[in-house]
């Protein structure tokens, strides 16, 4: 099955600038979304052959997931089950048989790490939250989880150290979660690759120079690691700061 995940940094805006004609040409079983920036009702998306899963945040204009997919789910999850954290829209998980689907956008620490306390309790509950999946059956996780977590994956980690997405503090927090049982897959196909990203600012001509970070992933739990056939990063395809980032797992 072919997997998508991809930060539309806006839904509508992405609509504006070919959203569509890129979801048809990848043609994936599961194509996720983050930072849908919707309320319910303010945009009619509607695939052939598809289902689809939102979850919106309560503030308006912020944040939100949601997935498209050719397979109905056994059972959907909005959140982590926990209101402290399930008022954002940023969590939706699918189960199947045999595995779980879950999209993530991963709250940003902030300027000035205004955030990164919260992040701290994000990442643990959030990792609690995958374990417990995982104790149950293999889980496929992507998004947006705003962390670079290896001077490999940013043009400028010296100049970014202790940026938001570049903290020692994110970087041990993803660590746990692969150590956790997961694989980035991604790099494990791609080891030594450089100079592949998923996210460019908007600001210093960023794209144009390939000054990018690499923050959004397909995890998947080490058990489906036989089945992983391949991983791509779309940066030839434009409509948002971030492009999609895809993973073909036999599942």
């Amino acid at each position: 099955m072919k997997f998508v995940t991809w930060n539309v940094n806006g839904l509508r805006a992405c609509d504006g600038k070919g959203f569509r004609d890129v979801f048809s040409q990848l043609n994936a079983d599961f194509f996720c979304l983050q930072e849908t920036k919707m309320q319910e009702g303010q945009l009619d998306m509607v695939f052939d052959g598809y289902h689809s899963y939102w979850n919106y945040a309560e503030k308006k204009g912020y944040s939100g997931t949601a997935i498209f997919t050719k397979h109905e789910p056994l059972a959907v999850r909005l959140g982590l089950g926990l209101p402290q954290h399930d008022t954002e829209g940023r969590v939706i998980t699918l189960e199947y048989a045999d595995f779980f689907v879950v999209t993530v956008y991963t709250p940003n620490s902030q300027d000035g790490l205004k955030r990164l306390d919260y992040r701290m309790e994000w990442d643990d509950a959030f990792r609690s939250y995958i374990q417990a999946l995982d104790s149950k059956k293999p889980v496929l996780i992507c998004g947006d989880m705003n962390v670079a977590h290896q001077e490999i994956d940013l043009k400028n980690p010296r100049t970014n150290h202790m940026n938001a997405g570049f903290t020692d503090e994110e970087r041990a927090k993803f660590g746990l979660l692969l150590d956790a049982g997961f694989i980035d897959t991604w790099r494990h196909l791609n080891p030594d690759t450089r100079d592949v990203y998923s996210w460019w600012s908007y600001r210093f001509q960023a794209r144009q120079k390939n000054a990018g970070w690499r923050i959004d992933y397909w995890l998947i739990s080490e058990r489906l690691l036989p089945q992983l056939q391949s991983a791509t990063i779309h940066t030839e395809i434009q409509g948002s700061d971030h492009c999609p980032v895809e993973a073909v797992v036999n599942v």
